[in-house]
């Protein structure tokens, strides 16, 4: 029994040791297939990864996207809101200035005497005004026309002088010129004439003959010339000395006119200018369309008339008569009224005399 105990021991061992060595000969196997495993699945992994990425940040665009145009057609909501706003707002203003114009022209019917009759007023101060400037104006005479004329003549006087005496140095100068062309040809001609000593044929005889015929023609001719210019030089310088005594005299004819304006424009300066501003503070007060009328009137009168009184039954500025309905409708005040044969407007003596007041 002992010997069968100790032969069944050792092929347990060996059993053991085959089931070691084929793990061990499985564990490389294993290992193997489990890298196979972990190389193929993260690939697959990737692939999935990467789409479902692509898919998220097409997915975010389109939410932006989405949120942009709803932001979009909330403003063009607000701001068709805002329009038709505007739009009511515009109804309500025009109506209510509908409104305004209609009780003004309601108020305006009932004062329609009193405003032509301020207008008219308005009219008559600011001709008043004008008439007055116009007399400081006339107090001067001719004085300011005399002095500007003094001055174009004076200005015309020195542009002369200045022109003759540019052109007696241009004669002077091709004098100077002339008198050095003399000098050459003379130099010339000594040349020619020592040559003529050593002369071997006739022809060269008579081609420096004719070359000294040729100079001594040129020196006659540049005399001529350099006589002609002195003689326009004196003529030029005659004129310049008249004129310069012209000059000296319109100076001091400037100067005695000038000195009499400044002492009337001194006299008269203030007065002018308290009346111009006057007149342009009334300018204001009066329509454009009236002060037009007004301005133009003046400029085709002769005295400056634009506004005139009816006295005698007549047109203050042509003297014509006015029919009598005419001067019922110029009492009335209801209208301006122009004279059918000046054109000139015409007032009421009572508004004269209240302006006058």
């Amino acid at each position: 029994m002992a010997k069968t105990k100790k032969k069944e021991k050792p092929k347990k061992k060996n059993k053991i040791i085959k089931k070691v060595a084929a793990k061990k000969a499985a564990k490389p196997i294993v290992k193997k297939a489990k890298k196979i495993v972990k190389n193929k699945l993260p690939v697959k992994s990737k692939k999935i990864e990467k789409k479902k990425l692509v898919q998220k940040k097409v997915k975010v665009k389109e939410i932006k996207k989405i949120k942009e145009k709803s932001k979009t057609i909330k403003i063009e909501k607000k701001a068709i809101k805002s329009k038709k706003e505007e739009k009511a707002l515009q109804n309500m203003k025009k109506k209510t200035t509908e409104v305004k114009v209609i009780k003004s022209s309601s108020k305006a019917e009932e004062k329609v005497d009193t405003s032509i009759e301020g207008k008219l007023k308005a009219l008559y101060k600011l001709q008043q005004i004008d008439s007055k400037v116009d007399k400081i104006r006339m107090v001067r005479g001719e004085l300011p026309l005399e002095v500007q004329d003094l001055e174009d003549e004076l200005e015309g006087l020195e542009t002369r002088v200045k022109n003759y005496t540019d052109e007696a140095d241009a004669l002077l100068a091709s004098i100077t010129e002339k008198k050095n062309f003399i000098s050459d040809c003379k130099t010339l001609i000594k040349k020619y004439e020592t040559q003529l000593k050593n002369v071997r044929n006739n022809r060269e005889y008579d081609s420096l003959t004719k070359e000294i015929e040729y100079q001594n023609l040129e020196i006659q001719l540049a005399e001529k010339r350099i006589k002609e210019n002195k003689a326009n030089i004196e003529a030029k310088n005659e004129i310049i000395e008249k004129s310069n005594k012209i000059i000296h005299e319109r100076k001091s004819d400037l100067k005695v006119k000038k000195a009499e304006l400044d002492d009337i424009v001194t006299e008269t300066e203030k007065e002018e200018q308290v009346l111009l501003s006057e007149s342009k503070a009334n300018e204001k007060i009066i329509e454009e369309m009236l002060l037009n009328a007004y301005k133009r009137i003046r400029k085709n009168a002769r005295n400056g008339l634009a506004v005139v009184t009816v006295e005698r039954d007549a047109c203050g500025g042509c003297f014509n008569k006015i029919p009598p309905q005419r001067q019922l409708e110029i009492r009335q005040r209801k209208k301006i009224i122009v004279c059918e044969y000046c054109g000139r407007v015409l007032v009421d003596p009572i508004i004269a005399s209240t302006v006058k007041a």
